[in-house]
C-alpha cells in the first residue's frame, strides 16, 4: 500500500538537506533554534525522558497506555517512525495532523534560517513547539540516539530520567564497548531528578550507570519485577501489585513494564491501581512482535500458519526472540520456525542472528526495499549460513520470501519478519 504524499511531506525533504551529516552529535544547534523560537522546551508539562539501547519505545508505551487509562492528556515523542513520520508526534492521545505539523515544520525552517541543523535536531525542535502549545498532563519522550548529545537531552529539569536495557548498537557514534555506550546513554540523568534504570544483563554497563547516578546525585529509585503464573508482581517504596500479562508478547515486556510503572511514581499525575492493570493490557507498539492477522501477507500464507513482524536489530533483540521462540517452543503444539530477515549494512546480522539459530528450520533474506544502505540479500543469507543455518537463501522480497518458505514446508509453521525497523515499516505499509 503507498502512502500519499501530505503537505509536511515537501518541507521534510527539505529538512534532510540543511546538514550534510546525517548524524552529528550536538546540542549547540538545537540550542540555537530553541532560543530563536523563545525556549519552547522550557514550557513543557512533566516529562519522562527515556534513554537505552532496547526497549525505550516498548516502555513508553506502556506509560502511555497507564496515563490515558487514568484520564491524563498525554504528549509522546518517539523514532524511528514505521510507515509516516507523524507517528513520532502524539498530541494530548491523538497523531499530530498533517497540516499542524507542515505548519509547525515550515515556522522551525523559517526560524533556523537555512543554518546547518540534522533532519533530527529540526523535528524534535518542532515536537517541543507542538508541546508547548497543547495542554497536558506530561510529556513522555524517547531519545532518538545515545543520551548525553542527543537533540532530546536539552529539558534541564525533568521529572524522571529511565534508562532501558543496554546493548551493543550505534557503535560508529557511541563507542565500541558496552562502558562507553551506557555512558553515553547516563548523559540523561540529571542532578536530583529520580532515576528509573533496568536491570543490565552485563555488569559493566550497569556500574557505569550506578556511577554517574551517584556522581551527580541522580537519586536511583529501586523496584522489581517478577513473573507469576498469571502475568508477573510489581514491587516499589510506593506500590506492590499483583498484575495481569502485559499486553506486548515476550518476557522482556516484563521489565519494560516494570521500567514504565516505576516512572510512574515520580510524575505528579494520579495513576491507581485500576489503571495501571488496564493500561498495560491495552498497551500496543507495532513491530514489537506482533502478530500480523489481517491484510494481504497474512492472507497469503497457508491455513495454520503464523506469521509475526519485529523490528529488533542487534544482539539483545535477537536474545529477545530466541527467548520468546524458547517459550514456543514449551506451549503445546510447536511450529517450526522460519525467518524473513533483512537489516540495514550497519547493523551486526550473526551477532543478531547468533541466539536464534537453534530455534530456526529455515531463513529467506531480503533487502530492504528503498534503503540505500541495505545488506543486500545474498549477503545476509551467508551470514545466517555463517551462523549455522544451513537452509538460508536469498529472495527478492518479502512476499517472494513468504511464498518460497511455504512452498518449502509440508505443514503449518512459524514465520517470523525480522532484523530492522525499517523492514517492519515497509512491511506495514505493504500490508495496510
Amino acid at each position: 500500500m503507498a502512502v500519499s504524499e501530505s503537505r509536511a511531506d515537501p518541507v521534510l525533504e527539505r529538512l534532510k538537506g540543511l546538514h550534510p551529516k546525517v548524524i552529528d552529535l550536538s546540542l549547540d544547534r538545537v540550542h540555537r533554534l530553541l532560543a530563536a523560537l523563545g525556549h519552547p522546551e522550557r514550557r513543557l508539562p512533566p516529562v519522562l525522558h527515556v534513554a537505552g539501547t532496547n526497549g525505550k519505545g516498548s516502555t513508553l508505551a506502556f506509560a502511555r497506555a497507564m496515563l490515558e487509562a487514568a484520564g491524563h492528556r498525554v504528549h509522546v515523542y518517539t523514532s524511528p517512525h514505521l510507515v509516516r513520520f507523524h507517528e513520532r508526534i502524539r498530541l494530548a492521545g491523538r497523531l499530530i495532523t498533517d497540516e499542524h505539523l507542515a505548519a509547525l515544520l515550515e515556522e522551525c525552517e523559517t526560524a533556523n534560517g537555512g543554518g546547518p541543523i540534522t533532519f533530527f535536531e529540526v523535528t524534535t525542535v518542532a515536537a517541543f513547539l507542538a508541546f508547548a502549545r497543547e495542554p497536558a498532563d506530561a510529556v513522555l519522550l524517547e531519545t532518538g540516539l545515545g543520551g548525553r548529545l542527543d537533540a532530546t537531552n536539552v529539558v534541564d529539569r525533568p521529572a524522571v530520567t529511565a534508562i532501558t536495557r543496554i546493548s551493543y548498537d550505534h557503535r560508529q557514534f557511541l563507542g565500541d564497548t558496552i562502558e562507553a555506550i551506557a555512558g553515553e546513554k547516563a548523559g540523561i540523568l540529571k542532578p536530583g531528578v529520580p532515576a528509573v534504570l533496568a536491570p543490565q544483563p552485563d555488569s559493566a554497563a550497569a556500574r557505569v550507570l550506578a556511577g554517574r547516578a551517584a556522581a551527580i546525585g541522580a537519586p536511583v529509585h529501586p523496584w522489581s519485577v517478577e513473573p507469576t503464573a498469571s502475568g508477573f508482581r510489581f514491587e516499589s517504596p510506593r506500590r506492590c501489585l499483583d498484575l495481569p500479562r502485559p499486553g506486548l508478547t515476550g518476557a522482556h515486556q516484563i521489565v519494560n513494564a516494570g521500567v514504565a510503572l516505576a516512572c510512574l511514581d515520580h510524575l505528579p499525575l494520579a495513576v491507581d491501581d485500576s489503571a495501571v492493570a488496564r493500561g498495560l493490557a491495552a498497551a500496543e507498539w507495532p513491530a514489537r512482535l506482533q502478530r500480523l492477522t489481517r491484510g494481504p501477507l497474512p492472507q497469503a500464507v497457508p491455513p495454520g500458519w503464523e506469521l509475526w513482524l519485529d523490528g529488533g536489530h542487534n544482539d539483545s533483540a535477537g536474545e529477545v526472540l530466541a527467548a520468546q521462540a524458547a517459550a514456543w517452543a514449551r506451549q503445546g503444539v510447536a511450529l517450526p520456525l522460519d525467518l524473513v530477515f533483512g537489516m540495514l549494512a550497519s547493523k551486526e546480522p550473526q551477532e543478531f542472528l547468533a541466539p536464534l539459530t537453534p530455534f530456526v528450520r529455515r531463513v529467506r533474506t531480503v533487502a530492504i526495499p528503498g534503503e540505500e544502505a541495505s545488506l543486500g540479500a545474498a549477503d545476509a543469507a551467508a551470514a545466517a549460513r555463517a551462523c549455522g543455518i544451513a537452509d538460508a537463501e536469498p529472495a527478492v522480497d518479502v512476499a517472494s520470501a513468504l511464498g518460497a518458505l511455504t512452498a518449502a514446508a509440508d505443514g503449518p509453521s512459524r514465520a517470523l519478519i525480522c532484523g530492522s525497523l525499517y523492514l517492519a515499516g515497509s512491511v506495514l505499509a505493504e500490508n495496510g
